[in-house]
């Protein structure tokens, strides 16, 4: 039998709330994170809305000699990994350090240190840029960070998936601590709400160009028409749930914070897939990625409690994702759920930020609701939760997310019986 992997910590930043417990109660009201972008003015581009985290100063958690090294989207992620490695209540000091795995996702990298450092050389030449731009920008300097500041010198990595990320990053950890490693921290942040960063994403003709952030991201909708960028992102700990010390609870004060004792819920199955180039006339692959996760956890399709879709906004994506869990699941077999609407979409954040949440909604019974969505295209077929919260005993969960490009993953969390 393989090793039973276990989440024992979870530290979140988002639009939705700086810390995981503001999150959980933020998406159960339905309190939705979109507004207009402050980051910059965004008078002369086409998308003006955005999940942004409000709030977060990230001086107040990071040495300001680090957070002048490296950008906006680590900050978050070493601020997420802090809480999580806190809620787990690991001490990394305490632990071997070539036994500390560390796995982040990133989409986008270090934009907005970037575009400052680029601005810098065209309007007053190169002298001008810092010896951090070859650093602060790259994809991998999160795990990297994260690693120097916790002393984990064990296998390390960087998964570039788009949304998928979040997801195929546990799926890496998951690897290494069947393979030996005692501890990972694992999950995925994203912050691209720059001009640079934003004209990047406008690349693929998927953002929602609606000036309303009550309606302009409604996926599964029948005015459907594009998604809405975010910010944050989610870090765990995982490990092997026979390696824990029976003293060891999670210790903090509220939800997110370890207000129950013993781990969040185990990571039962995953798998990836890769849809093939368009116009080859093959069909995409997120059903197979969903089949084999289930799979790969001795799941049947009518033991899911919950799936948390994917929900990227557009007409074809959303009827292609419907027509997957429709095949599996039948006709409004399955409550399906997509509170990314409250945040946007979080790139490599957004599927960690949706585990987070499916881990959350597990341990206290209630399915968070999918907000702006005022009709539902009947077509989809979808029992979608939507309004307000819906309770219900959940004993397994699906996180499903697309990366642009053709990247599939499927992630199966279950409840650990009390």
């Amino acid at each position: 039998m393989r090793e039973r992997l276990v989440v024992t910590g979870l530290g979140v930043v988002a639009p939705t709330g700086s810390t995981a417990e503001e999150h959980w109660a933020a998406t159960l009201a339905g309190r939705s994170g979109l507004g207009p972008i402050t980051r910059f003015d965004p008078a002369s581009y086409p998308v003006r809305i955005a999940g942004e985290v409000k709030g977060f100063v990230a001086t107040d958690h990071i040495p300001s000699r680090l957070t002048t090294q490296t950008d906006h989207w680590t900050h978050m992620g070493l601020v997420a990994a802090a809480s999580a490695l806190a809620d787990a209540g690991v001490v990394p000091a305490e632990l071997p350090e070539y036994e500390m795995a560390v796995v982040t996702a990133s989409s986008s990298g270090g934009t907005e240190f970037g575009q400052r450092e680029m601005t810098g050389l065209w309007s007053r030449g190169p002298d001008h840029v810092g010896a951090y731009q070859s650093i602060a920008w790259f994809y991998a300097a999160t795990t990297g960070q994260v690693s120097i500041r916790h002393g984990m010198r064990g296998p390390c990595a960087a998964l570039a998936t788009e949304q998928a990320g979040g997801l195929d990053a546990v799926g890496q950890a998951r690897r290494m601590l069947r393979s030996g490693t005692r501890l990972a921290l694992v999950g995925g942040t994203d912050a691209s709400l720059c001009p640079y960063g934003l004209v990047a994403q406008l690349s693929n003709r998927m953002l929602s160009t609606v000036p309303d952030p009550s309606c302009a991201y409604t996926p599964f909708d029948v005015a459907a028409c594009g998604y809405v960028p975010g910010e944050g992102g989610a870090m765990f700990v995982v490990e092997r749930a026979d390696d824990l010390p029976a003293s060891r609870g999670r210790g903090g004060a509220g939800p997110g914070d370890g207000s129950a004792a013993g781990p969040y819920g185990e990571i039962a199955g995953y798998a990836a897939t890769f849809d093939p180039p368009p116009g080859r006339g093959r069909p995409p692959t997120l059903l197979r990625a969903v089949e084999l996760a289930l799979a790969d956890a001795g799941v049947r399709p009518d033991e899911v409690d919950v799936v948390f879709a994917d929900a990227m906004g557009t007409p074809e994506a959303d009827r292609v994702e419907a027509e997957a869990l429709r095949t599996l699941f039948g006709p409004r077999g399955v409550p399906v759920t997509a509170p990314k609407t409250m945040t946007g979409r979080m790139y490599a954040g957004g599927a960690a930020l949706d585990m987070a949440t499916a881990l959350l909604c597990m341990r206290d019974g209630v399915i968070p609701p999918t907000v702006a969505v005022t009709e539902p295209d009947e077509a989809h077929g979808l029992d979608l939760v939507l309004g307000r919260p819906r309770e219900l005993p959940i004993r397994t969960a699906l996180v499903v997310a697309r990366g642009n490009g053709g990247f599939n993953a499927a992630l199966v969390l279950r409840k650990i019986d009390d």
